[in-house]
């Protein structure tokens, strides 16, 4: 049972597992809002707080009195509201919230299996806590954690074998649905981490020198192409030029509202949309035109690759290896936790024992001192041991029990 106003390590967020695109997307929170969020956090007594926000989910972990502190904040910053929330969200306390943020951590919970994109964005996630101050040494140790278990995810076993995420789909997905590929025009509009990606899976997975590149910083461009020099740039003003010419478009920008719609498009053209963006980056109304297919980050996470079958091989070997750091985890915390209140108590016995002892030496003739230290040390061992036992048991009212502990024995 909770005790009032105790705080607890909640986890609350929304994700590809109940919510499509449209909905994840509503409740994505833009970089500003990330940080405007955790100065919130602070504000409404939220401690430890971390907020991720990708593609396929957005999901603050933090201490709280209750979670509804976390589910607040989250629809404060976005577009969502408290009732989407409750359709399409989850919420975890302590335990499952620990063992949820080492499944994201080592790629098993991400919409393609073994998808290790989601570390970096851990990592900035992290350091954009660190830097507004909400983190706390619970956090802290358990990212770090998380981390190093993800480290050894990836370098021992085959869970990201032949690499697969978001950007690489897309890749593949023209690879097998549009014949001569390597003769059509290629648009990518918009050059983040996802673009770059994309960029760099069209010129390692096909052949086609067809391939533009647009963006709304032409520099950013500038240095690309320098890099990659079968890929052509073009710059902004050009845009509607350029998606005309085009046979794919591949969106990956990273706004707020549609920075494609129907006035970009031609109505009489075979034209195939690849959205890689969240919030969703083309309006969904651009097929209503005949020859225009839009195709989202949901509909390309569905694509399964020969590597899907190795990969679920692996995951029991993962799993032995969060369970590993898990328990580090859980033994670091039960040592910060519990101590100080059995080293207590240990002292308090001691303290019992020796009165105990001077006592029976003055009324026992040829008292065994030496046996009775033995004995009573035993017990005392044992006594301690118990009260660890009852202390790390995930039932127990952890706050309310070492209370009873100083009651009883520093009175």
């Amino acid at each position: 049972m909770k005790e009032l106003g105790q705080e607890h390590f909640y986890n609350i967020g929304v994700s590809y597992k109940k919510a499509d695109a449209e909905t994840r997307g509503k409740f994505s929170v833009s970089a500003e809002n990330q940080i405007a969020l955790l100065k919130a956090a602070k504000n409404k007594g939220v401690s430890g707080a971390i907020i991720i926000s990708t593609c396929n989910r957005t999901e603050i972990f933090g201490f709280a009195n209750r979670p509804c502190l976390l589910i607040e904040l989250l629809c404060d910053f976005s577009e969502g509201t408290t009732k989407e929330f409750s359709a399409y969200s989850h919420v975890y306390e302590e335990q499952q919230a620990i063992n949820h943020l080492y499944r994201i951590g080592t790629g098993l919970d991400s919409q393609i299996l073994g998808d290790y994109e989601i570390v970096g964005q851990l990592r900035q996630s992290f350091k954009l806590s660190k830097k507004i101050k909400t983190t706390n040494a619970y956090t802290e140790r358990l990212v770090n954690s998380v981390l190093q278990a993800s480290k050894k995810v990836k370098n021992q076993t085959q869970l990201s074998s032949g690499t697969t995420s978001v950007s690489y789909a897309a890749v593949q997905y023209i690879t097998k649905n549009i014949p001569n590929y390597n003769t059509k025009n290629i648009l990518v509009f918009g050059l983040g981490k996802m673009g770059k990606h994309t960029c760099k899976n069209l010129a390692e997975y096909t052949n086609n020198k067809q391939v533009c590149l647009i963006n709304r910083t032409e520099e950013k461009t500038t240095e690309f192409v320098k890099e990659h020099n079968s890929i052509r740039k073009a710059v902004i003003e050009n845009l509607p030029e350029e998606v005309a010419n085009a046979d794919i478009l591949i969106v990956s920008t990273g706004a707020e509202k549609p920075t494609i719609t129907k006035k970009h498009i031609s109505k009489n053209k075979e034209l195939l949309i690849l959205d890689l963006s969240m919030p969703e980056n083309v309006a969904h109304n651009v097929e209503d035109y005949n020859g225009v297919s839009l195709v989202n980050v949901d509909e390309l996470s569905k694509i399964t690759d020969e590597t899907l079958a190795k990969r679920l091989a692996e995951v029991p070997i993962a799993e032995k290896i969060i369970e590993i750091h898990k328990t580090e985890f859980k033994d670091w915390l039960n040592h910060r936790r519990f101590t100080p209140a059995i080293s207590a108590l240990k002292e308090s016995l001691e303290s019992i024992k020796k009165n105990e002892i001077n006592f029976q030496k003055k009324k026992i003739s040829n008292f065994d001192e030496n046996q009775a230290e033995i004995l009573t040390s035993r017990l005392i061992q044992k006594i301690t041991t118990q009260f660890v036992k009852h202390l790390k048991d995930e039932n127990t009212s952890v706050s309310e029990s070492i209370d009873v502990i100083q009651k009883v024995f520093q009175s």
